[in-house]
């Protein structure tokens, strides 16, 4: 009897030590999958932003010709603003010289208007670019420091 209760006591326990034994191997698997998990995701946020960033490296060049290009103009414009204003400054009684001096510096206003936000859009560009690269370099980092 007291051998039979021994055999017993002894299953039992060896029963009970394999179950924390599996429990504790399925807690580290459920770790890992998670770290994976998080790993993997991050990794395809930083693809993502990466091809964020290609696309804005992209139309840099397309934004700064075009602030050039509206830059060029406003500079024309103010040059014309220039002649008409020096026109008009020797027969000032001319109405038509007149209309053209307020048509020219209604441009040129415009036009100066239009070069500030290219020139604006440019800068916001350019910081957002940069804004992109740190955020990959400290996802790369992370991403690094998980594996």
């Amino acid at each position: 009897m007291k051998k039979i209760n021994r055999r017993i006591l002894g299953i039992v326990v060896t029963m009970l030590v394999s179950l924390t034994i599996i429990a504790q191997v399925s807690h580290d698997s459920l770790t890992t999958l998670t770290q994976q998990k998080n790993a993997s995701e991050l990794e395809n946020q930083i693809n993502a932003r990466k091809l964020k960033l290609a696309k804005l490296e992209n139309s840099l060049e397309q934004k700064r010709l075009e602030m050039q290009t509206a830059t060029e103009k406003a500079q024309q414009s103010a040059n014309s603003n220039s002649d008409a204003a020096a026109r008009l400054s020797s027969n000032a009684q001319d109405k038509k010289l007149a209309r053209k001096a307020k048509k020219a510096a209604k441009l040129a206003k415009i036009d100066s208007r239009h070069a500030r936000t290219a020139s604006d859009a440019l800068t916001n560009l350019r910081n957002e670019i940069a804004s992109l690269k740190n955020k990959i370099s400290a996802d790369e980092a992370k991403l690094s420091a998980m594996k």
